[in-house]
């Protein structure tokens, strides 16, 4: 099996993970999404110490996280863990949907805040993609009478999150784990204020039953599993490959959603999710004629 092979698995089992992660928070929509969010970023800690302790690279954390990036990090870990609590509220509060749409425009959303904070160029095809996006949400917007708010929360920080990582000079996961050691005290606290009864209600779920204790701790290996397949398959094949199939995450949410959760789908879904599908064909058109064009400049000597 060639290397680009063992990539383009890897990005699809990545992908295949976070598409029915929805299942899995799910079976824990009784415990409150910050708890949910706390024991996410310390059992993710665990894992990402366990696995850069195995590797050897442990010693490239201190940098991270208490050198001059350390403001960069922390604005990135602020993100995805934002980004992390919107996706789990809104698979406990009947909102799954609208979190894949979330995904759906996160690619689009990227190329509008890369032009708008950076000035990054557009193409005609770039442009005639985020205007379909745009006119998906306006027709969400006016048909549902509210505007889809989580989506665009959802996209919006993952996408602030994706353009910050492009600045931090680390790996996947040695940059994870410099976030989330960042906002591990923050989850401690708020495990703490639980299970003293200090806010809400009194006791928290991990250690109430089995079940619940497991499910918790696994969501270290759940954040942390699928981002090492991502970076094992960006190292192996195109970036326009991995585009692609990434779109295989909010597919499958999208399927879990109706089908297993079976949250309504009306006439507006109907209409705005095939616009945001052209959307996703004429930008990743654009994207591959690009790449395509870079290829063929020659490079002088």
């Amino acid at each position: 099996m060639s290397e680009a092979v063992k990539g383009v698995l890897a990005m699809v089992l990545a992908c295949t993970v976070w598409g029915l992660s929805g299942i899995f928070y799910k079976a824990v929509a009784h415990v409150p999404p910050p708890e949910v969010l706390a024991h996410r970023t310390l059992w993710s800690l665990v894992f990402f110490l366990a696995v850069l302790a195995v590797q050897g690279r442990l010693r490239l954390l201190p940098a991270l996280v208490a050198g001059r990036s350390v403001l960069l990090v922390a604005v990135a870990a602020l993100m995805i863990s934002a980004n992390w609590f919107g996706f789990i509220w809104s698979i406990q509060n009947g909102r799954a949907i609208e979190a894949s749409l979330g995904y759906y425009i996160f690619p689009l959303v990227a190329v509008m805040i890369g032009r708008v904070i950076f000035g990054e160029t557009l193409s005609r095809g770039q442009w005639a993609a985020v205007a379909l996006a745009a006119l998906a949400v306006t027709v969400l917007t006016g048909g549902l009478g509210a505007a889809p708010w989580i989506a665009l929360f959802l996209a919006t920080t993952f996408g602030i999150y994706g353009l910050l990582k492009r600045r931090i000079e680390a790996g996947p996961v040695v940059s994870v784990a410099a976030e989330v050691t960042l906002l591990a005290p923050v989850a401690a606290l708020w495990l703490w204020g639980v299970h003293s009864g200090h806010w809400g209600r009194g006791g928290g779920a991990f250690g109430a039953n089995w079940p619940d204790s497991v499910i918790l701790a696994l969501s270290g290996i759940l954040t942390g599993g699928p981002l090492m397949l991502f970076s094992y398959a960006t190292k192996r094949v195109r970036m326009a490959t991995v585009g692609l199939v990434q779109y295989l995450n909010p597919t499958l949410q999208f399927a879990v959603a109706a089908l297993i959760f079976a949250e309504p789908v009306t006439l507006w879904h109907m209409i705005a999710f095939p616009l945001i599908w052209t959307a996703l064909a004429v930008y990743s058109l654009s994207a591959l004629r690009q790449e395509r064009r870079r290829r063929q400049v020659p490079v002088a000597v």
